[in-house]
């Protein structure tokens, strides 16, 4: 159980970090251009792909937050992108420190609206990581929908095939 959810908490860093090394390279107007998604913004897409791992992460260390970790966030964007990284960091850490034991027990936490949950941490492991597949996937037909063509595969065979798994 260890190995794999390593494996994934890798995948999820290193598909983010190619992501931003394209996010970095774009003029800042273009992340805040009104596209059709599931968030009207690059910028706000990523934003919830940080925040959304921040919130994980913290509901694993015990902690249950009620706002989203950006919403008075007022660096610039590569700021943000930094801390998007350190967070996709964090989850690699937390797995290798991990007991694998631990991995399949249950904690308790409370969703942003009260609501209280019990879930297993490999469940909630691959939850966050899939989350972020899903809208990492989003930001690459949003960037192509402003011009983008130039854009690197972030998919997990690929990874594993870079990193010979």
């Amino acid at each position: 159980m260890k190995e794999l959810l390593l494996n994934y908490v890798n995948y999820n860093l290193w598909a983010n970090t190619r992501i931003c090394n394209v996010l970095e390279k774009l003029d800042e107007s273009l992340l805040d251009k009104e596209l059709v998604s599931s968030f009207p913004t690059i910028r706000e897409t990523i934003y919830h792909v940080w925040g959304a791992e921040f919130i994980w992460y913290k509901r694993l260390q015990g902690e249950s937050l009620v706002v989203w970790p950006f919403e008075d966030f007022k660096g610039k964007f590569a700021d943000a992108q930094i801390e998007f990284l350190k967070q996709s960091e964090l989850f690699i850490k937390y797995i290798f420190d991990m007991p694998d034991e631990s991995l399949t027990s249950k904690i308790d936490y409370s969703s942003m609206d009260g609501t209280k949950y019990n879930n297993k941490i490999c469940n909630i492991i691959q939850h966050v990581m899939n989350h972020s597949t899903f809208h990492r996937g989003q930001v690459i037909t949003m960037l192509r929908n402003i011009g983008v063509t130039e854009l690197p595969s972030t998919d997990f065979i690929i990874y594993t095939r870079i990193n010979k798994q």
